[in-house]
């Protein structure tokens, strides 16, 4: 986080307290070498990077809300917020829900 623009760093912030809010029982890790959520597995991964903040939900939450993807880029397990642009807190908040719900019906 460090050698990021102060904006960027409160993005992170935020999300990382976005996301612990929503997985309470969720542990934190570096994986892949970026900040982790696993819960039952890899719950999601997050990261900045120059013009954007990536965000790992894996492909089932892209594909589950691909209409809503549609105005950032995206890959298979993967999308991309410019960080001239707002960032959907709302949008990311209903994926990792969606991840939330996955992995805890895996514990069952």
């Amino acid at each position: 986080m460090r050698g990021f623009p102060a904006a960027t760093q409160e993005i992170l912030k935020k999300l990382r307290r976005l996301i612990g809010k929503l997985a309470p029982e969720a542990t934190e890790a570096i994986v892949y070498g970026i900040p982790t959520f696993r819960l039952n597995g890899n719950l999601v991964h997050f990261s900045a990077l120059k013009n954007h903040i990536g965000f790992y939900p894996t492909p089932s939450a892209i594909e589950a809300f691909k209409e809503e993807l549609k105005a950032y880029a995206t890959s298979k397990g993967a999308v991309q917020f410019p960080l001239d642009q707002p960032i959907p807190y709302d949008l990311i908040e209903r994926m990792v829900q969606f991840r939330v719900s996955e992995q805890r019906k895996k514990a069952v």
